[in-house]
């Protein structure tokens, strides 16, 4: 150690003792009760995952016997049956096309509202991000009595787009109010560079604005997703022939029809609750990163 570094140090050691308090010694791992804390959280969240999928792989008589215990032994029967059931790729694909569908329509609106709220100044454009952030307090099981109505009359009742036009209207308030301090963190003087270079403002949105978006983009198509695919409520009211239903409202009518198996019923639950789960633990990282930009701008 140098000279100038044991001076540097005797400085900030008479400092912190003149203003009444010690630098910490911080350890390479951290604060262990930290860490403690957090595997208690991680295995309160992971253990009933779990026991769905071990669950699986078990038959009803082990799962009566020890039903916290492992499969002993193995037991492949319950996912080959869910495998080779019509009812479950059916329900998956429809869940599919209402997922994908209403990820779309919800990022595409949803960037092109926030566009006009964050770049565009007219008087009423606070006004307009304080309604969309007020639809985060009308949940839609609130309101799903008149909108089961509205769907009805409409014509759109037993049929998945009148899933997907829902889901798009209740997901675009959160897509807006992430995506807002996204576009409003994008400096006045790139617009300005870009209108001197004769871009047009449809030009900027779509050269500049977009790309810079895309981790908010990422984040809210994301989330719109795994909530669409988890959603249940509404398939409830809107569905009524088997050949429309998504996966969460089959998995509660195969848990009815097979009471009596609770095997297969866990198989044919993890299998349901796996894309979803692969969805958000792929792209954790983008979510994450996606709500740290938001709350930055």
């Amino acid at each position: 150690m140098t000279s100038a570094n044991i001076a540097s140090r005797k400085a900030t050691n008479k400092y912190t003792a003149k203003n009444g308090y010690r630098l910490s010694s911080k350890t390479p791992w951290g604060n262990p009760i930290v860490y403690f804390l957090s595997l208690i959280l991680v295995a309160i969240c992971v253990t009933p995952v779990l026991y769905i999928i071990f669950g699986g792989f078990r038959t009803n008589s082990q799962i009566t016997n020890h039903p916290s215990g492992l499969p002993d032994p193995w037991v492949l029967d319950n996912y080959k049956s869910v495998f080779t059931s019509d009812v479950f790729w059916t329900e998956l694909g429809n869940s599919t096309i209402v997922g994908i569908a209403t990820m779309v329509g919800v990022v595409v609106l949803g960037i092109m509202v926030s566009f006009v709220i964050a770049r565009y100044k007219f008087r009423y454009a606070p006004v307009m991000y304080a309604l969309f952030s007020a639809g985060l307090m009308f949940p839609m099981t609130v309101g799903i009595t008149p909108l089961y109505l509205l769907i009805r009359n409409l014509g759109l009742s037993n049929s998945l787009l009148g899933l997907i036009l829902p889901q798009i209207a209740f997901g675009l308030p959160q897509t807006i109010i992430i995506l807002v301090p996204f576009l409003q963190s994008i400096p006045d003087e790139l617009e300005e560079a870009c209108l001197l270079d004769g871009c047009s403002r449809l030009g900027f949105f779509w050269r500049m604005v977009i790309p810079l978006a895309m981790p908010g983009v990422a984040t809210t198509g994301i989330l719109t997703f795994v909530g669409s695919w988890n959603a249940y409520m509404l398939p409830l009211f809107v569905l009524s022939e088997e050949s429309k239903y998504t996966l969460p409202l089959g998995v509660q009518m195969f848990s009815s029809e097979h009471s009596v198996d609770t095997a297969q019923v866990l198989a044919f639950t993890s299998l349901a609750m796996l894309p979803a789960l692969i969805c958000f633990t792929i792209f954790q990282k983008k979510i994450v990163g996606g709500l740290t930009g938001a709350v930055k701008g």
